[in-house]
């Protein structure tokens, strides 16, 4: 939704971000259809010990563009996901 991103650019900054005494990073399974989570997973190698992660959930794809999803199984997914 955003464009492209550069990779290496973003983690730098999360790096920044946690090296400057940012500890709560929020995020969501919505953006980027998951590569933003991945990209906070990289970048928090390491340094994860030194933020709260929080992760929203319940916006999904579908045939006709955008929908929700709150059913249990989905949420279940949706947070064992965000842990990869």
């Amino acid at each position: 939704a955003y464009g492209d991103v550069d990779e290496s650019a973003a983690v730098e900054l999360v790096h920044y971000a946690v090296d400057a005494g940012l500890n709560f990073l929020d995020s969501s399974d919505f953006y980027g259809w998951g590569h933003n989570e991945e990209l906070i997973g990289k970048a928090l190698k390491g340094r994860r010990d030194k933020v709260v992660l929080a992760s929203k959930f319940g916006i999904v794809k579908t045939d006709s563009g955008v929908g929700e999803d709150g059913r249990p199984e989905y949420v279940q997914m949706a947070c064992e996901a965000s842990l990869v």
